[in-house]
C-alpha cells in the first residue's frame, strides 16, 4: 500500500513536467523521416532525468536505458507524426498548441507523443524509487512508424540485435490494455491500355474502364474476408488511384489503383493477394497485382527496404506480459483494466508480427484522436500512464521470481 501511495504521488508531482515535455516535443514538427530535431530533444529530457545510457542507432532511433538487470523490458513509442491535413480544420494551431487544466492539444498529442512524455517521467519514477528489480528497461523512441509500421523494430531487432522479454507499446489506449491488432498490406493493381485521341476513343484501349469492374469487384470482396472472434473481421478498401493519358483530351493508357488491405488472425498475405488476383475483371484485363515496397531514407540518410506487410497479432490474455500490465493496473488503481484490442496498426506488426517477442499496449490518449484535427491528449492519463509504466517492472519481476 505504501508503495502504491509512493508512485502515485510521485506521477502526480511530475504532472507539470510531464506537460512542459510533451509542449516542447509537440512543437517539433516530425513527421516520418524527419524526426531529428525531436529525437536530440528527447534526448535531452532522457540526461536530464537521469537515464543510465542513451543511444541514437544508424537508423535514427532513441534508445534509452535504465537499470542493468538481467531482463529486458522495451517500452516503445513511436515519434514521427502525420501530417496537419487541411489547416483550416485546426481551431489552434498544431504545432503551437494550447494546454487547459485538462488537456494538451497538438499534433502528435495522443498519437503518440504523449506516450513517450510518459515513459520518460515512468522511467524516472522506476529509478528513483527502485522499482527496477532485476530488470533492464529500455525506453525507445521510434522513427517513421507512420510510413511504415514496424520498419523501426525490424532495424532494432536485426541489426541493432536487442530481443527483450517483452515489449510495452505505448500507442494510444485511453489507458486500456490492448493485447493484439489485426495486420495490414498495402496492395496495387495496374492496369495497361492504347491511348489515342478523345475525340475518338473507339481507336484506343482505356486503362480505366479496364480498372473500373475491379473496382466493384474489390468492394464485394471486402464483404467475404476473413473473421476472428477476438480482431474481428479483414477489410479492404482503394485508397488512391492513378492514372496516365498523354493529355486530358486523351484516352488513359495505364490506371492503378491502391488496396488498403486489413489481416485478421489466419488471412495470409499470399492468399490476400491470390483474391484480388483471381478476380474476373483482373483476368480479364491481364491487371498486374503486386505488393507495394518501402525504400524511404530515415532522418539520418539510411535505408532499409522492406515489402508493405504487417502480420497481424495476438498475445493471450494469461500470457505473463498481459497479467503483468493487469496486475500494476489492479495494484495501483484499485480495478482492473478493460482488455481490449487496436483497431489500427502499430509497430507489433514486427515485433510480435514478424519476430514473436510478445507485446502489450498501454498508453495515454484515445485512438480516434489519431491523424484527426484538434489532436488532444488529457493530462489525468498522461500522469496514469506514467506510473503504470513506473510499476511495471517491480510486477513482473515478482511474477518472474
Amino acid at each position: 500500500m505504501e508503495l502504491r501511495k509512493e508512485i502515485l504521488k510521485k506521477a502526480e508531482s511530475y504532472r507539470p513536467l510531464i506537460s512542459k515535455f510533451l509542449r516542447d516535443i509537440i512543437a517539433l514538427p516530425s513527421q516520418s523521416s524527419n524526426e531529428g530535431a525531436v529525437v536530440n530533444r528527447i534526448a535531452q529530457e532522457m540526461e536530464k532525468v537521469g537515464f543510465d545510457r542513451i543511444d541514437i542507432d544508424p537508423m535514427g532511433n532513441i534508445l534509452g536505458y535504465v537499470g542493468n538487470g538481467p531482463r529486458l523490458i522495451a517500452m516503445d513509442g513511436h515519434i514521427d507524426t502525420a501530417d496537419v491535413g487541411d489547416p483550416s480544420l485546426w481551431t489552434f494551431d498544431p504545432y503551437e498548441g494550447f494546454e487547459d487544466e485538462e488537456r494538451i492539444g497538438g499534433r502528435g498529442a495522443s498519437d503518440q507523443k504523449g506516450g513517450m512524455a510518459s515513459m520518460v517521467y515512468g522511467a524516472k519514477i522506476m529509478k528513483e524509487l527502485g522499482l527496477l528489480g532485476d530488470c533492464t528497461v529500455l525506453i525507445t523512441g521510434t522513427v517513421q512508424e507512420e510510413d511504415c509500421d514496424g520498419l523501426c523494430w525490424q532495424y532494432i531487432i536485426e541489426e541493432d540485435k536487442i530481443r527483450p522479454d517483452f515489449v510495452l507499446l505505448t500507442e494510444p489506449t485511453a489507458c486500456r490494455v490492448y493485447r493484439g491488432q489485426r495486420g495490414r498490406m498495402e496492395i496495387k493493381v495496374a492496369t495497361k491500355g492504347v491511348s489515342c485521341h478523345g475525340s475518338a476513343p473507339e481507336r484506343g484501349d482505356n486503362a480505366i474502364y479496364k480498372m473500373a469492374p475491379i473496382i466493384l469487384e474489390l468492394r464485394a470482396l471486402h464483404e467475404n474476408l476473413g473473421y476472428d472472434e477476438f480482431l474481428g473481421r479483414g477489410s479492404l478498401t482503394v485508397s488512391e488511384i492513378f492514372f496516365t493519358s498523354p493529355p486530358r483530351c486523351a484516352v488513359a493508357d495505364s490506371c492503378a489503383i491502391s488496396i488498403d488491405r486489413r489481416l485478421t488472425i489466419g488471412e495470409t498475405w499470399e492468399e490476400a493477394l491470390n483474391q484480388v488476383g483471381r478476380l474476373p475483371g483482373v483476368k480479364a484485363s491481364s491487371a498486374d497485382v503486386s505488393l507495394y515496397s518501402y525504400a524511404r531514407p530515415s532522418w539520418k540518410g539510411l535505408v532499409y527496404p522492406t515489402d508493405c506487410y504487417f502480420p497481424a497479432w495476438v498475445v493471450e490474455e494469461d500470457h505473463i506480459a498481459c497479467r503483468t500490465l493487469v496486475e500494476a493496473h489492479r495494484e495501483l488503481f484499485g480495478e482492473d483494466p478493460l482488455v481490449d484490442k487496436w483497431t489500427f496498426s502499430t509497430n507489433g506488426v514486427s515485433i510480435m508480427g514478424r519476430y514473436g517477442i510478445p507485446c502489450v499496449g498501454f498508453g495515454p490518449g484515445h485512438e480516434e484522436q489519431s491523424h484527426a484535427p484538434n489532436e488532444v491528449t488529457w493530462k489525468d492519463e498522461l500522469v496514469k500512464a506514467a506510473a503504470l509504466y513506473a510499476a511495471v517492472p517491480y510486477v513482473y519481476s515478482n511474477m518472474k521470481s
